[in-house]
């Protein structure tokens, strides 16, 4: 089976490159393949013509988004559809990689894939929500796979950035405590893809985000635990960390159709997140 990868050089599609086995893999990123050229694309595909497309290539620094919003609707959105188109055209499936920010946070309970997005609370959201919807209108054979809350590799992330922070020259860290989601590694995810691109059958729209929950500050306390750092941690509001995009104070998704269908069982975030840091000790 032939896969393409788009984003091949970003934190998941660098996962995805070094861990998916039995596979025929296509590297595409920016160099080989610039998503906002449909001509490009197009020809990228009609020479490859991979019966899988993974599409990771997105604009995903939430803040910059803001203050280059053409830029993000271009890769994002205009990205996307062309990525969409071309799928289509060459007959591959397209597994779409999206994101939690699709919806806005507000419920009380973790969202299901029969939960209607709203857009989100920002230009990335907004423009991953378009991606979506481009998808799902020009590839009728396709999987959008939403992740939130990840990390891997070499970052840039949250575990990255925390461990970055402790460095013995700060006597505390505040961090936001009043936003919730499920932490999910690129591992995780990449494990869960190794299985579903088994599964032809499996389309429409899943989550794949790690099992269980926490908060941002709960989440750095449990990096610091099992890196060994005793780092003090003091819980903030998102009142009290303005950032440029607003963030949802509910992140949290459930897997629903992965339940449903039987294919695959997400591990726990803290399990996953101990499975990472040790390997970063490794190496």
């Amino acid at each position: 089976m032939k896969v393409a990868i788009t984003g091949a050089k970003g934190m998941l599609g660098t996962t995805l490159m070094k861990t998916l086995q039995g596979y025929e893999l296509f590297a595409l990123d920016r160099e080989e393949c610039d998503i906002t050229n449909l001509a490009l694309v197009c020809s990228v595909f009609e020479k490859i013509k991979p019966d899988v497309v993974i599409h990771c290539a997105a604009m995903t620094a939430v803040d910059l988004c803001e203050s280059k919003q053409f830029e993000a609707w271009k890769i994002n959105a205009f990205g996307s559809t062309n990525v969409a188109h071309a799928c289509n055209r060459v007959g591959a499936k397209l597994i779409a990689i999206s994101t939690d920010y699709v919806f806005d946070g507000e419920l009380d309970r973790p969202y299901h894939e029969y939960d209607q997005p709203n857009g989100g609370l920002n230009i990335y959201a907004k423009s991953k929500w378009a991606a979506e919807q481009a998808v799902r209108s020009l590839c009728p054979n396709h999987l959008i796979a939403r992740v939130s809350w990840l990390y891997g590799g070499n970052g840039p992330s949250f575990v990255h950035a925390m461990l970055r922070l402790a460095d013995g020259t700060r006597p505390e860290l505040k961090v936001v405590n009043d936003q919730i989601g499920n932490p999910t590694s690129t591992n995780a995810v990449a494990d869960a893809l190794q299985v579903i691109l088994r599964c032809p059958e499996l389309v429409g729209t899943l989550h794949l985000t790690c099992e269980g929950e926490a908060s941002w500050f709960n989440f750095a306390q449990k990096i610091f635990e099992l890196r060994g750092i005793n780092q003090k941690v003091v819980p903030c509001t998102s009142a009290q960390y303005p950032t440029p995009a607003k963030r949802p104070h509910n992140s949290r998704l459930q897997k629903l159709v992965l339940k449903e269908s039987g294919v695959y069982q997400m591990p726990n975030w803290e399990d996953a997140l101990n499975d990472f840091l040790s390997s970063m000790n490794k190496n």
